[in-house]
């Protein structure tokens, strides 16, 4: 069976969402049994001229909403990104998942060939799906979920590669 778009983006979008969503668990639990104030971790960085963990959340989000909106050909949700703690952060991704999840297979048919105009520093931009999804979507999800879990791993949090992979089903 050929791959398609909905199940080359979709099923990464719901399980690394859901994989965050757990690691976020473990960081509040490790903020509780450390008695570390939550907001000394969400303003975490790697390096002072990256974003800190709570923007890195926001654009794994993003990325998962907004690839999967364009590619279906559906308006993509704005949220406003005034998460300010690690309930709130969960709650986008809760928000984001239910918004992936709620959009019907059929929409992403013939997604590849959709052109999929984005706003890229201060111009539009045009790509055929495809190259949008591969050049653009999952290299800059996968960037910020990886960037969000190493400013965690960083900075103590009991973190292993099993929780960013997540089980093998």
């Amino acid at each position: 069976m050929p791959l398609s778009m909905y199940s080359q983006s979709v099923p990464v979008f719901v399980r690394n969402l859901t994989n965050l969503s757990a690691i976020l668990d473990k960081t509040a639990q490790h903020c509780t049994d450390n008695k570390i104030d939550p907001a000394v971790l969400l303003s975490s960085r790697l390096f002072p001229d990256m974003f800190p963990l709570t923007k890195q959340v926001q654009l794994v989000s993003d990325f998962a909403k907004g690839g999967a909106a364009r590619l279906a050909g559906v308006e993509v949700p704005k949220y406003e990104d005034t998460e300010t703690t690690i309930d709130d952060l969960k709650a986008r991704l809760a928000k984001t998942l239910s918004f992936v999840q709620s959009i019907a297979e059929a929409k992403y048919d013939g997604a590849d060939a959709r052109t999929v105009t984005i706003p890229m520093r201060g111009e539009q931009k045009s790509f055929p799906g495809l190259v949008y999804l591969n050049n653009a979507v999952m290299p800059n999800f996968y960037f910020h979920l990886a960037t969000a879990y190493n400013i965690l791993r960083h900075n103590g949090v009991p973190l292993g590669k099993s929780d960013f992979i997540g089980p093998m089903a």
